[in-house]
């Protein structure tokens, strides 16, 4: 078969243009049984090995291929799990909502104090705060790693509550009447921690979002959060459109 044909008279280079012939294949609904390795690509476009390892190194940055050491390259699946963007959300309904079965390992549930916690909900640094340390899981597979802390005046009642396999927000709600109405969150692309990897079961390759969230209700801090995700498995989403950029409420 001879090769296929990519342009030497441009200034575009030539693994950009396999970049993009290849995601072009791609939307095409190529690649669903085995994605070619590096030998294969580079005898079907005529073009060096490291030529198709720069162009493999971008769609691996951009998420759309996954290549392991040793292994050959294979199409990324898609995130199991999307989360709008400027939503409340409820990691317990997102992962529901997916059809996956959800549940929790209760790694630690106690009342503590924590200075710097304490600060972030505008309270003295040795107030009682209700501390739930989760990991999460998505069809049987860990999905995130879930740190709450929240004042305990108000959270003690939460302590009654098995939380192997309910949401938070909706206990908080049921046990305390309190409803988070707002807050402020960032989210930071990271790489996880040899021990994060293990207690996440991905692999060395994939990043995560590391999300930090403040939670207000009524007015009151009431809720720190930091939450690392498994970026493999999850994705933020929002809308635009001609007349701006919305970003997506949950009902």
């Amino acid at each position: 078969m001879a090769p296929r044909t990519l342009s030497r008279s441009g200034s575009e280079p030539l693994w950009r243009q396999l970049q993009r012939e290849l995601l072009i294949r791609l939307d095409a609904g190529e690649f669903t049984e085995q994605f070619p390795g590096e030998l294969a690509l580079a005898e079907e476009y005529g073009v060096s090995r490291h030529t198709v390892r720069q162009a493999l190194r971008q769609l691996r940055a951009d998420g759309v291929v996954v290549a392991e050491r040793g292994r050959q390259p294979r199409v990324a699946p898609p995130a199991e799990i999307a989360q709008p963007l400027g939503a409340l959300y409820s990691l317990f309904t997102s992962v529901e909502a997916a059809g996956l079965a959800q549940h929790s390992i209760v790694r630690t549930f106690d009342v503590r104090a924590d200075a710097l916690v304490a600060e972030r909900l505008d309270l003295e640094a040795s107030t009682p705060l209700v501390y739930l340390e989760r990991l999460r899981l998505a069809g049987d597979e860990p999905l995130a790693m879930d740190r709450v802390w929240l004042p305990a005046d108000v959270a003690k009642p939460l302590l009654q509550a098995d939380f192997t396999h309910t949401s938070l927000y909706g206990e908080l709600a049921r046990r305390t009447g309190i409803r988070l109405d707002h807050g402020r969150e960032e989210v930071h692309a990271v790489i996880p921690t040899a021990a994060e990897r293990t207690q996440l079961a991905c692999a060395h390759d994939v990043a995560a979002f590391a999300i930090n969230r403040l939670s207000h209700s009524q007015g009151r801090p009431m809720e720190w959060r930091h939450t690392l995700v498994r970026g493999d498995r999850y994705a933020l989403t929002a809308e635009f459109s001609a007349a701006g950029y919305r970003l997506v409420s949950q009902s």
